[in-house]
Formats: C-alpha cells, structure tokens, sequence
C-alpha cells in the first residue's frame, strides 16, 4: 500500500512525509490506521470542504455567497420545523460587510391572468372603447376588471393594488365614460377632480387622460403649485372645464382665492392615498373633501343638487383613512377592492441585497452604471437617495466621473423641475437621482434597473421604488439593487428576507387597510 493513500497524509509533518518519500520499493511496510480515526479524519475533512451539495426542489430562489442559507422556490417546511436561517442574520456585525443574497426572477414578466372580457364587457361606452383602441390598449387588467363595474354602478371605491398594475386607467375610464352621458352646460367650473401628491404625477396623469380624451371633446387641465398665484389660476380661467387635476396645495389656494368652485363635481379621485393620507398632506385633504360634496349612495349622483363619486386609489393606505373620510361620506358606502398581491415581493423583478461599508457605496455604484451603460442601451437606472443633500452631492459626483445625469428631488424650484423626469423618460438621459418624489405613481416603462443607493426608510417606501421596474408594458425584466449600511436598515431587510422565505406579505402592511374596516366594521370588504 502506497504510503500517500493513507487518509489524512496532508497532516503529517513535512519531515514524516520526507522520510517516507525515500521508501518507494514494494516491501514498504503498510501502516494500518484505527477505523475510528480514519473516521475522524474524514469528517474533519469534509467539514473543511463544506456541506455536500443535496438535490433541491425547484428552481433556485434565494442566493447567496454561503450555499447552506441558499433557498429553493420548491422547499417547504413543516409547522414544527425551524425556520430557515437568513442571510441577513448577522448583517448588524461590522465583519459582515460584503455579503450579499439576491431573491432571484421567478416569472419572466408581471402575472397576467388569461381573461376573454374586454373593456366593451365591462360596460364602458363604445366611444371610450374606440380611444383606447388607438392608443393599442386592448384588454383590461385584474384590478381594472374588479374596479371600473363598481365605479360605473355609482360607488364608492377603496383601490388597493400593486404598483404598475394600471390604476390610472381604472379611474380615468369611468369619469370619461360619465362625462360622455352628462350634459355639460358648458360650465367653467370642473366637473372631475383628480387629487394627485406631485407635479410629475399630476403631469402624468393629465397626459393620460389627454390621451384618451383628444377624440372625445373633453377638456383636461392641470393646476399645480410653485409657480405663483398667476400659474394657478391660469388654467382655470377660460372655458368649460371637465377633468381638473391638481396637486393639494396649489387646489386649495384657488378655493380660498374664490378661483375654483367644486359644486359642479361628478368624480372626485385621490390618487396615491397613502401619500395624501400622510401628515404632510392630511390636512390639505381634509379642507379639500369638506368644500367638495361626497355622495354617500348611488341616489346621491341624480337629481338636480348632485353630489360627487369618490374614489380612493393607492398601494398602501394609512391609518388616519377612516378618520378622514368618515367626515364627508358614509363608510358604509365604500366597497374595498384589494388584490391578492398586495404587500408582497413581486416575483418578476430579481432583487439584490449587498451589506457595504458607507464608504464603499460610491466606488458600487459607479461600477454598477458603467456595467450597465455597456450591457443595455436605451433602457434607464434610477438611483434613489433619501435626501435631497445626498442627490446634489452624488450628481456632483456623477460629473467627475463623466455620467451624464438627472437629478429630481423636492427642494428645486418649480420651473427647475418641470420637464426633468420627461427628459428622462424621452431618454436624453439614462440615469436619474432622486428622492422618493420620484417613486409615487410615475410610469417608468423604460427603467430596468432600481439603485437604493441608501435604503429606504420603511417598507412602503421599498415597494414603491421597487415597482418603478416590471411595470405592465414594460420590455424590460427588471432588476433592483439595495445598499444596505446602518442597523436600521438591516432591521427592515431582515423583515424583507423573511417575507420572501416563507411567501407572504410584508408585516406591518396589513393592518394600514384593514384598520378602517375593523374599526367602522362599515367598509366591505371584497377579495379575490
């Protein structure tokens, strides 16, 4: 027996080795080990090694730089069983910095249940049907499925759906579709009213509607604030008025200044509630609906002092909802139209997780977007910071290093910041940084990438940025890319990986809907 077949050789001493390397005749003595440390030498070395790789179920859905947490789409576990290690666990240590995991892509594109109703079955007007047509926008999705019969049977709607899901369409079409069977009488006073939290929004939203509208004879106009009491009542001075969208702020001033009467209202919409609902915007909305007349009943929207349709669209809601609207309008008359989905992770965008020193988030993403300027053309990167500070000082950055940029945040003057995301969109440039302004709402079709250059700072936050990716039309698969640095960001990742490991909803989400159900016990509830 050849001395160097012995198990654990490696270990011997050199000057063991030397000496046996001089014994190479056949009538070398065969040196017999005791079975229990041959034993002992081979799981010594099969520790060094690692754990030996078992078949798994599925494809792979969570990776990581250490193969044991990995996680397979198809692994269960039972109800006594402990649940998985994360990856994340230990991400409060200064020595984990480096490590990363990604929950990785498991659809190719947004699920898209099969349906054969179109928006003709829906009951929208024929005309309406036609506008879409030329805009190629043929066929309905779940949440406008669920959300435009209820609208065009005289309701109140709660909309809670996923970002990118098309809840802009999901009000725009039944305000149409009413204002096409009203008589107008040509009056200059709005007739639909659109409450969105910001000018690029509200700029969107207005170019939507447009859209569907130029072939209808609809006016649609836009009042946002910023730009002094003239920009203001500018566009509510001339001719009828039948679409109004406006941001709170710029809204309310022309209600005080007598600029705006809301008497006239069919439609009231607030869009991106969980922002409007906030302490920033609270309010605002509050002195809004009081001035405006919410119907309460369908038999509220006939006969000759009318009151208007309300409908609360957003992705998450806040708590103070209730508290709100139980003021204008009986809670018992607004139907809750929420989807399944709702809080979770969404499984056509691949998310990436790196735990780095402050320091080395720059040298990252400088990589990132030189890796991403070679790789793809045409497509956009939105880098998100949490203050305005931090984007000015990461664009100044971005010059140095020669990376043609935009940057939005909501410190700029108005006329600075008209116009920045459409030069994005119209691809003149493929980078923005931005601050969460930028992750409310706005259609992002050509990002395919979402840089958290700091991590947000909730969960809200992270799914809003999150669904600037993946969006319905969108080309682009989508990917988004978190740096994560301080104790308190690691707290809501460790809550992100649990999540994605046990296939549920986001914790602390649930409740921002449910709570002016639970309370009232008047709101119904319908789910899929």
């Amino acid at each position: 027996m050849y001395p160097f077949c012995v198990p654990g050789v490696h270990t011997w001493s050199p000057a063991l080795r030397c000496f046996l390397r001089g014994f190479a005749s056949s009538d070398l003595p065969v040196i017999h080990l005791p079975r229990r440390t041959q034993q002992y030498l081979e799981s010594r070395d099969q520790k060094r090694a690692g754990p030996l790789p078992t078949p798994r179920a599925g494809r792979l859905f969570i990776s990581s730089r250490r193969r044991e947490l990995n996680q397979f789409s198809g692994e269960t576990r039972g109800l006594w069983e402990a649940a998985a290690a994360l990856v994340s666990r230990g991400w409060k240590h200064r020595l984990s910095r480096g490590d990363y995991f990604t929950i990785t892509r498991q659809r190719e594109q947004r699920p898209w249940p099969e349906t054969e109703e179109t928006f003709l079955s829906l009951g929208l007007d024929p005309r309406v049907v036609s506008a879409l047509e030329t805009l190629h926008i043929t066929a309905p999705s779940w949440i406008q499925r669920q959300g435009i019969p209820a609208l065009l049977q005289g309701r109140n709607v709660l909309c809670a759906s996923e970002t990118g899901s098309g809840k802009t369409l999901l009000y725009v079409l039944p305000i149409v579709h009413r204002l096409l069977a009203e008589d107008g009488e040509g009056s200059p006073d709005p007739r639909s009213l659109i409450v969105v939290p910001s000018r690029e929004l509200g700029q969107q939203v207005t170019s939507v509607a447009q859209s569907v509208c130029a072939q209808l004879g609809l006016i649609v106009r836009f009042v946002g604030g910023g730009r002094g009491r003239k920009a203001i009542e500018q566009p509510l001075r001339f001719g009828p008025l039948d679409i109004l969208v406006a941001t709170p702020g710029a809204l309310l001033k022309a209600l005080k200044w007598d600029k705006v009467n809301l008497s006239a209202l069919h439609f009231v919409v607030l869009d991106e509630a969980d922002t409007l609902f906030d302490e920033t915007f609270c309010e605002l909305i509050d002195g809004i609906l009081t001035r405006a007349q919410i119907a309460s009943q369908a038999s509220d929207l006939q006969g000759l002092v009318r009151k208007a349709q309300l409908a609360v669209i957003g992705a998450t809601f806040p708590r103070g909802v209730a508290k709100i609207l139980s003021k204008v309008t009986d809670l018992g008359s607004i139907d809750t139209i929420k989807s399944k989905r709702l809080h979770f992770l969404m499984s056509h965008i691949q998310q990436m997780f790196k735990k780095l020193k402050g320091s080395d988030k720059l040298s990252e993403l400088l990589e990132l977007l030189k890796r991403r300027a070679e790789e793809s053309s045409g497509t956009g990167t939105l880098v998100f910071c949490n203050s305005s500070g931090t984007v000015n000082w990461l664009g100044y950055l971005l010059d140095d290093h020669g990376i043609k940029h935009a940057r939005l945040h909501g410190q700029m003057p108005a006329d600075r910041r008209s116009g920045i995301f459409d030069t994005f969109q119209n691809g003149q440039c493929n980078v923005l940084v931005c601050t969460d302004i930028a992750s409310r709402g706005l259609d992002s079709l050509r990002v395919d990438t979402v840089v958290n250059y700091d991590f947000p700072p909730t969960l809200e936050d992270y799914l809003h940025r999150a669904g600037r990716v993946g969006r319905i039309g969108s080309e682009s698969k989508g990917i988004v890319v978190s740096f994560v640095t301080h104790k308190w960001d690691v707290e809501l990742v460790q809550k992100i990986e649990t999540a994605a490991r046990k296939r549920s909803s986001l914790p602390g989400l649930e409740s921002r809907i449910k709570t002016p159900v639970n309370s009232s016990d008047l709101i119904k509830e319908q789910k899929v």
